[in-house]
């Protein structure tokens, strides 16, 4: 009878220990992303995000003024491309003395890698971004400060432009919408490298494919054979190797429309003036992005498939910059349209989308539209992802809750942010709004 107790008492007190040796920093660094691995493989086996589907609810008869006259837009018919009464920018090109070497790449880039790390393209590519400068850090350095927790899927380009003006005095950065290749060139050739998020199809940890967004950090380019050289993080068995890594223009432009062609300039202080002069019109950040917007109108009308839900979100996530939040609304209502009609079987759709982007909920927050704020965080958070662990979903939820009189739910949402961010500044300042500690 003793010897059977003393044997009871072995099984808790060998979990117990088991639980203490994985919390042990050096075995949960290599074990912790194994169990969300295994956590999303069971849960996309039962609820496959690919089927998650947002549809506005508040959407009827949205009336916008389109050439100087008011027309009727209406889902799912095409609505005209031109919904702002303010025409695009034209861009000039840069003035440059001499021709553009035919080939470029620059030396003094240190590569790093994402593996070890989840979620890890953010902090390595932000990384190298200001190594390449003389910067005395790694991913892990920046990794701490701006994505302090495993959870947390995505770091933002201004979270990179407010970790340098806290922490790397003497640098800065630019962040623009509506890049191109002539530009990136421009930059390259110049000596400054560019980061640049796009999207990608690729086996993620769990072992599906899909799309999901990325950083590059684009550090050459070779006219002759029409690529760009660029830095890759992300190094799956059988892909090429990350550094120097080359990609035709054309296929590097299809994944940079999913994000606007947003690209970070980081740079020292004193050589600013340089960069704006090689930016031109970009330099301007209105002026980018009213250009950015009539790239994705353009593309809107021009592009099928998969390519024109990215273009018509663009326009919303430009108008959005803008300020113009009744176009952005018009602009991701047709998007998501066109997201719901993507044959699930025949294309892989991007139900990551929300995970990197936060334009549609900002367009219906401020169109006064606060169940389709709600309704887009709950699909985001309940149906394509294995947590709810996104704190831009979850905060902006929580103003919805707010404004809809849920005071106890919005609290709710902030403090869920703060467990997937800690300190995380916008959660933190909601909280104290409301009269509370975080």
């Amino acid at each position: 009878m003793h010897n059977r107790f003393k044997r009871i008492w072995i099984i808790p007190v060998t979990i117990l220990l088991l639980i203490g040796i994985y919390y042990i920093p050096p075995v949960h660094d290599r074990l912790a992303w194994r169990f969300d691995s295994l956590r999303t493989q069971i849960r996309y086996f039962i609820k496959p995000p690919d089927e998650a589907v947002f549809l506005p609810t508040q959407q009827s008869v949205i009336e916008t003024l389109v050439s100087g006259t008011m027309s009727a837009l209406q889902t799912p018919s095409t609505p005209v491309a031109t919904s702002t009464l303010q025409p695009g920018v034209t861009l000039k090109p840069t003035v440059t003395t001499t021709p553009l070497p035919a080939t470029v790449m620059l030396d003094g880039v240190k590569y790093e890698h994402q593996h070890g790390r989840l979620n890890y393209c953010g902090p390595a590519n932000f990384s190298m971004a200001l190594t390449f400068w003389g910067w005395d850090g790694n991913r892990d350095v920046i990794g701490k400060a701006v994505k302090p927790s495993d959870k947390d899927k995505n770091v933002m380009p201004y979270e990179l432009q407010d970790y340098i003006t806290d922490n790397v005095p003497g640098m800065t950065s630019v962040v623009r919408t509506g890049g191109d290749i002539d530009m990136l060139k421009r930059l390259v050739s110049e000596g400054f490298p560019v980061v640049v998020e796009k999207g990608i199809y690729e086996l993620d940890l769990n072992g599906k494919y899909g799309w999901m967004g990325h950083y590059a950090f684009v550090t050459g380019y070779d006219d002759v054979n029409n690529q760009i050289i660029y830095q890759d993080t992300y190094q799956p068995a059988g892909a090429p190797p990350g550094p120097n890594r080359k990609i035709e223009y054309e296929k590097f432009i299809e994944g940079w429309r999913a994000f606007d062609y947003v690209f970070v300039v980081v740079h020292p202080v004193e050589r600013q003036n340089e960069v704006m002069t090689l930016l031109g019109p970009l330099a301007d950040e209105v002026q980018a992005n009213r250009h950015a917007l009539s790239v994705a109108q353009t593309e809107a009308q021009s592009l099928t498939g998969i390519d024109r839900f990215f273009a018509w979100f663009n326009a919303g996530t430009s108008h959005v910059a803008l300020f113009e939040y009744a176009d952005a609304a018009v602009a991701y209502d047709y998007a998501f349209s066109l997201y719901a009609d993507l044959d699930v079987n025949d294309s892989v759709r991007p139900y990551r989308m929300m995970w990197y982007q936060t334009g549609p909920f900002k367009a219906y927050y401020y169109t006064n539209r606060f169940a389709d704020v709600i309704s887009l965080a709950d699909t985001t958070l309940n149906d394509t992802i294995a947590e709810p662990v996104l704190e831009e979903s979850l905060y902006w939820r929580g103003r919805a809750y707010y404004m809809a009189g849920k005071t106890d739910l919005a609290v709710k949402d902030y403090r869920a942010a703060l467990k997937v961010h800690p300190k995380w500044i916008p959660a933190t300042q909601a909280l104290q709004d409301l009269g509370l500690q975080p």
